[in-house]
């Protein structure tokens, strides 16, 4: 099988474990990789000296007979990057979020398709397999009716300079809860404090309502002194907690509940049944979720299929951020989320603008 040749566009935090999973995997051969610091370059090639790579501009890529590129730079950078690698025929991985507003999102998703390139986000908690345990439980009903969800993303910085904490980390929860649920929320309300940056949050809380009043809610902070991953799912049966930072037990099945009954003869105007039962933590055949993601790509572009965090995958979690960014500067006024898009299969089919002004762009 002829192998699949990659060039990676940035190797600073995220891009040495793209670069490393790609390696790994026989049907591909990375062949160059840019950055603008050289020092981390140099690094990169004592480990792996046969790749090339240059601080130039990452146009140098589109005389290397490339498949397709991998893109790991600050995400202001992803749409001109992404966009200059589609036009020039390029499949693309770009990491989260995919761009920083949903018109840039909309232009890729066009391009993509008029080139018949894939387009695919790294939202690498939906290759998760403790992720996918937990969906096929919420789909099965074995939890009941689903009451509320609750995450926690949590640790001592990276601080970004100028992104807040939602753009940094809320897109992995907000990509896991619409994976969980298969559908995208009617609205959110935020809040955030600016405790170490002006002007950019380092902490904030997110409601986002569900279709049936579902309740979910998260808390991204990069100013917290214990690293937390967690998930709860409350059901009407039982609940579960999904904790990614647990070495083994990632996922936690507790066989508690409580329901209301009509009063009898008892004090109180209602009486509560509770029902405990065991605490089960089931086996889950883990495997490193990036390395799924990057075989998905693989997959995807061999079968000419959709991603499932495909480009239309991205700009649902770009329209929930700038929902969350406006609702933000409103005081926590709740705001609704732009619906011109349907779940349709993995993804959303959007209603697409006509693509204007094409232009070839880079990043300088």
């Amino acid at each position: 099988m002829k192998k699949i040749k990659i060039g990676v566009i940035g190797c600073g935090y995220w891009g040495p474990n793209l670069i490393r999973n790609f390696i790994e995997i026989p049907e591909t051969e990375v062949v160059a990789i840019a950055d603008l610091d050289q020092g981390q370059l140099n690094h990169i090639q004592t480990r792996y000296p046969q790749i090339r790579i240059t601080t130039k501009n990452y146009q140098d890529f589109f005389t290397l007979d490339l498949d397709a590129v991998v893109i790991s730079t600050p995400p202001q950078t992803h749409f001109g990057v992404a966009r200059d690698c589609l036009l020039h025929g390029l499949h693309v991985l770009v990491e989260k979020p995919l761009v920083v507003n949903s018109h840039d999102a909309l232009e890729l998703i066009t391009i993509a398709e008029q080139h018949n390139r894939i387009l695919m986000v790294g939202h690498t908690f939906e290759y998760n397999p403790a992720v996918h345990a937990l969906k096929a439980m919420i789909a099965s009903g074995e939890l009941g009716d689903i009451h509320y969800i609750d995450a926690v993303r949590a640790s001592l910085g990276l601080f970004h300079p100028s992104l807040n904490v939602i753009w940094d980390l809320a897109p992995h929860d907000i990509s896991i809860l619409t994976h969980l649920l298969g559908q995208a929320p009617v609205s959110v309300s935020a809040r955030g404090a600016t405790c170490v940056q002006r002007d950019v949050e380092d902490i904030a809380y997110l409601t986002m309502m569900f279709p049936n009043n579902l309740l979910t809610h998260v808390r991204a902070s990069w100013l917290d002194p214990h690293k937390t991953r967690r998930i709860t799912v409350v059901g009407s049966k039982k609940m579960v907690v999904y904790d990614d930072v647990e070495s083994l037990e990632k996922i936690r099945i507790y066989n508690k509940g409580v329901k209301a009954i009509r009063r009898t003869d008892t004090f109180g105007e209602f009486q509560f049944a509770y029902h405990y039962g065991d605490v089960v933590s089931p086996y889950i055949h883990f495997e490193e979720p990036l390395r799924l993601e990057c075989l998905h790509f693989l997959e995807c572009i061999r079968e000419n299929k959709a991603p499932l965090t495909d480009g239309h995958n991205g700009l649902r979690v770009v329209r929930i951020i700038e929902a969350a960014q406006r609702s933000i500067r409103s005081n926590g006024s709740p705001v609704s989320i732009e619906s011109d898009y349907l779940l349709a299969g993995n993804g959303y089919a959007s209603v697409r603008s006509p693509l204007e002004n094409v232009q070839e762009v880079g990043i300088g």
